[in-house]
């Protein structure tokens, strides 16, 4: 019986049209879909023609006019075929199989780093003592003790895994198990490294040096590659993920790529006008030249409590470049104390800006978003 008439394909099908056809026609004639002794027997000729077509020395051996490898039921149909068949499962396949490798990557690690606002705003290079484990040098990561090698497992000779036989309407099914001896390595340390204990790797103290980039914010997390722990075996480090945590400033807070700071001036300042000079985001830093410590802030005269003065290019350095601004809100401070000298001259100017009974002007309050849109749109 031609397996490819049987399973409906192309002598040219590629797998995944084979496994497609397959899983269709076992779908339809399973004993417990259809109870029809016909497509039992059908069940099993697609099973048996999917044996041959989904392995490549078998098909190829078939193309050369082996007929004789269709000539009933192969030991080589596994339980995982039907699995696969109904639910879509990869592993059925001779390929998949085997002993599993000892070596393994290494896990992905996370630290978390507090540092200053000015080293979030303008970067910095930290050093970082981490807990970490690095390949085992005694045994080179081979889990042995020196001299020693590990030995094929007797239970499964090497293979990883072991073989259960059943029978059923079906013929005999056959589930490979990871075998219990060697934990599915095919191979076993009877002589560990006493370093390790057999793991190939060994927990240990270093140091790293990580370069925090310009414009970090609270939650950031820089990326080491390779620089976490040593898998078992040796096997690849894992990554690093260094998670920044911002800490608070006296002075400016940070919205975004914006620096807020609030400046108090007397009442007489604010009337007058002043010229202030004020420290930089950047004076938290030894290495910033003098003249990028301070800035100066003018205050015109009249300047009203709550009033914005806006020093651009002194903010926060973005990721992807630029800088953003630095907000810098003025508070008038009221004098709550007052000596008689000072109260009588702030009579006499009081009677001379005619302000001895002062009419309190009442405002409307700031318009919303809507409000604001229906003053633009109402007609006139």
């Amino acid at each position: 019986m031609d397996p490819y008439e049987v399973l409906g394909v192309p002598k040219d099908a590629d797998d995944a049209t084979i496994k497609k056809a397959y899983r269709k026609l076992a779908r339809e004639n399973h004993p417990d879909v259809n109870p029809d002794p016909i497509a039992q027997e059908k069940f099993k000729d697609v099973s048996h023609a999917y044996e041959i077509l989904s392995d490549p020395q078998k098909r190829a051996a078939y193309d050369r006019g082996g007929d004789g490898v269709f000539g009933g039921f192969g030991q080589g149909f596994t339980f995982t075929d039907i699995m696969d068949a109904f639910f879509g499962q990869g592993g059925g396949t001779a390929q998949n199989r085997g002993p599993r490798p000892r070596q393994r990557r290494g896990q992905d690690a996370l630290i978390r780093l507090d540092i200053s606002l000015a080293e979030a705003a303008f970067g910095v290079t930290k050093e970082l003592e981490v807990d970490t484990a690095i390949g085992c040098v005694t045994c080179q990561g081979a889990g042995t003790a020196p001299g020693a090698r590990p030995a094929i497992c007797e239970t499964c000779r090497g293979a990883g895994e072991v073989a259960q036989v059943q029978r059923s309407f079906l013929g005999e099914i056959r589930t490979l198990r990871p075998c219990a001896a060697c934990k599915g390595y095919g191979t076993v340390i009877a002589d560990p490294c006493r370093d390790c204990a057999g793991e190939g790797r060994v927990r240990t103290h270093k140091t790293l040096k990580v370069a925090i980039p310009p414009g970090v914010d609270n939650g950031t997390r820089v990326h080491l590659a390779e620089q976490g722990e040593v898998g078992v075996g040796a096997g690849p480090a894992g990554d690093l993920y260094v998670e920044i945590r911002v800490e608070k400033h006296d002075l400016f807070t940070r919205q975004g790529n914006e620096l807020h700071c609030v400046v108090t001036l007397p009442m007489t300042a604010a009337a007058l006008g002043t010229k202030l000079t004020l420290p930089t985001l950047e004076s938290d830093l030894e290495s910033t030249p003098e003249e990028d410590r301070t800035f100066a802030l003018d205050v015109r005269p009249g300047t009203q409590s709550g009033t914005d003065h806006v020093i651009k290019g002194r903010g926060v350095p973005g990721l992807r470049g630029g800088r953003g601004d630095l907000i810098v809100t003025v508070v008038v401070e009221t004098p709550t104390k007052l000596d008689e000298g000072q109260e009588e001259l702030l009579q006499q100017l009081a009677a001379v800006r005619g302000e001895q009974r002062p009419v309190g002007q009442l405002r409307a309050t700031k318009k919303g978003v809507f409000g604001r849109l229906r003053d633009v749109v109402a007609p006139h």
